[in-house]
């Protein structure tokens, strides 16, 4: 995208266009009690699970120019080339590193990159990966964004609803594997068939798949998993599956 320029465009909608969706529980949960109930996301094909890391969605944002922008779940935090970056949760401190290996790539598109930030002081469950303030990072997606004249064009409730409606473009299976960075850690592939349509048996496969986090950042970690997320190849359908919700939702029937 020939003289594109981040400080020209409206960065209300080019952050909106790389946020990251909302992902549905594997059981969908009842919005009365948030229990969950028996109604599993269908999935057909080959499911791929992969451990879900507890801690802070962050963002790397590539722009066609070649720079980069970073960002948390709702939020731009930084620009290549900023004197001064917001603070917050230490996405710019930690990420800064890992974005200036991403940058300098031209093209006609924005590609974010999607890391789960995590350990340190990140989030209530930091130190079941470590108890000695230990930061890391795992990438669960890419996205590539295209047609960057007519979208950042559009009014917020269409870009919020193009993204959360599965607008945006991710890269394949094989595809995340190329990028060449720490993935969060596959687990298992299973055809859609064998997968759990219970409560019950989804908390038994969490538990048999996961009984330990894969990516403890040092030995002092209290090791606990937070869940797993299932999707297929393409990323068309995807979910998530926390122990927290079988857990409570199970304690509650007893």
């Amino acid at each position: 995208m020939p003289g594109f320029d981040v400080r020209a465009v409206d960065l209300a909608a080019l952050n909106s266009l790389t946020k990251y969706p909302s992902i549905p529980t594997y059981h969908a949960l009842d919005p009365a009690n948030g229990s969950l109930t028996e109604q599993p996301v269908p999935f057909t094909g080959t499911v791929i699970g992969t451990e879900k890391v507890d801690g802070t969605n962050s963002r790397i944002i590539v722009l066609p120019d070649g720079s980069y922008l970073l960002g948390s779940r709702e939020e731009l935090l930084y620009a290549q080339g900023d004197l001064i970056g917001n603070p917050a949760l230490g996405i710019v401190q930690n990420l800064r590193p890992l974005a200036e290996t991403l940058a300098g790539a031209r093209g006609d598109t924005i590609r974010v990159h999607y890391l789960e930030l995590y350990g340190g002081r990140i989030g209530g469950q930091a130190k079941q990966y470590s108890t000695l303030g230990a930061t890391g990072w795992r990438l669960f997606d890419v996205a590539v964004i295209d047609d960057l004249d007519e979208r950042l064009g559009w009014a917020p409730q269409r870009i919020s609803a193009w993204r959360e409606g599965g607008g945006q473009s991710y890269l394949h299976e094989d595809e995340l594997h190329e990028v060449g960075l720490d993935l969060t850690p596959r687990l298992f592939t299973v055809d859609a068939a064998e997968l759990p349509p219970t409560i019950e048996g989804m908390h038994a496969l969490l538990g048999e798949r996961l009984p330990r986090t894969l990516v403890p950042l040092d030995g002092s970690g209290h090791g606990a998993a937070e869940g797993v997320v299932l999707r297929t190849a393409d990323r068309s359908v995807i979910a998530k599956a926390r122990f927290q919700d079988y857990t409570r939702t199970l304690k509650r029937r007893r």
